[in-house]
């Protein structure tokens, strides 16, 4: 069974985990915060809104953009969270 998306997850609480990932913050407009990884000449990058708690189905969203991105299962970044 794989673990629920917890609904507590701040932006900042998101941004920490994706910089163990590989991710550095690029920039910030207003409450938008902006991350890449540069992984073998091309670059990714990801919008975090910093809202706390991150609506579910935006934590969601990115959550499935990042694992799909690092070819990992959602599933191994909820565990990290």
């Amino acid at each position: 069974m794989s673990p629920k998306i917890p609904r507590d997850i701040s932006g900042n609480d998101l941004i920490k985990l994706l910089i163990k990932f590989g991710y550095v913050v690029v920039r910030q407009k207003g409450s938008h915060i902006r991350l890449s990884r540069s992984v073998s000449n091309s670059e990714y990058h990801i919008t975090i809104p910093n809202h706390d708690p991150i609506k579910l189905g935006t934590l969601n969203a990115i959550l499935s953009d990042v694992a799909e991105h690092l070819k990992i299962s959602k599933d191994e970044i909820l565990k990290k969270l």
